[in-house]
């Protein structure tokens, strides 16, 4: 199987005009046994999800989308405490009465009456099984001042929505617990130096846990043709590039 290298908003059928999101962001409709999973980018670490009726919103951030234009969430998933991810503002827009929120450790403060879940713990929510998977740094470090994202604070989140298994990292490097995860059928890797990782990190971690389609996002101005080259002839791997800055 090559490497499919997929550029805009249409390809082989599975990209498509989700209803519920403002014509200028790009959606992916992705089949499950459950029915559709649409994906909307919407820029930056934000991402909305649609399914089953339900509406997931992705690390909130005002200045890549009007929230007060999309629709009120039933779930939203917050990665970290940084403010391009947890945008109070952003997030007020889009609750209503009985939105479930859940946050990683360091999200506490800001997100009363939130769920907070540490890395390794699991629940359900709306019907969908997530787990929070660590998001830290290794190598990437503030001068003088430890990791951009220390151990133990972020999340990533696994999902499961039917018989498909979303990975969405958050801020993080290509830790040993990435590297790990089995049976990732969507996985959005950052790619942003100094604060998350480079090319040759997104690539070196999705040839050791493969994910069935690849999403660099988060990526700010890196040039996403250098991780085409780097995962260039592997099999198994579908790299999506989308308007993810």
């Amino acid at each position: 199987m090559r490497l499919i290298i997929i550029l805009g908003a249409l390809a082989l059928g599975l990209a498509g005009g989700a209803a519920i999101a403002p014509s200028k962001f790009e959606t992916d409709v992705i089949p499950t046994s459950a029915g559709p999973l649409e994906i909307t980018f919407l820029g930056h670490g934000s991402l909305l999800l649609a399914f089953g009726g339900k509406t997931v919103q992705v690390d909130p951030f005002g200045e890549v989308a009007d929230y007060g234009a999309l629709p009120k969430a039933d779930l939203v998933l917050v990665t970290h405490e940084h403010m391009d991810h947890l945008d109070p503002a952003a997030l007020k827009a889009i609750l209503k009465p009985g939105t479930f929120i859940i946050g990683s450790r360091a999200c506490a403060a800001k997100l009363p009456g939130a769920a907070i879940l540490a890395n390794g713990e699991r629940t359900t929510v709306l019907g969908l099984p997530i787990e929070a998977v660590p998001a830290y740094n290794i190598v990437h470090l503030r001068p003088g001042d430890g990791p951009f994202h220390p151990r133990g604070q972020g999340n990533g989140y696994v999902i499961a929505f039917g018989d498909k298994k979303v990975y969405i990292a958050g801020d993080t490097e290509n830790i040993p617990e990435m590297k790990a995860l089995k049976g990732i059928d969507a996985a959005f890797l950052p790619m942003n130096l100094p604060y998350t990782m480079s090319p040759e990190q997104v690539a070196d971690a999705a040839r050791a846990f493969r994910p069935g389609i690849l999403y660099p996002y988060h990526f700010g101005d890196t040039d996403t043709s250098r991780l085409v080259k780097l995962l260039q002839g592997e099999k198994g791997i579908e790299i999506r590039i989308r308007r993810m800055q």
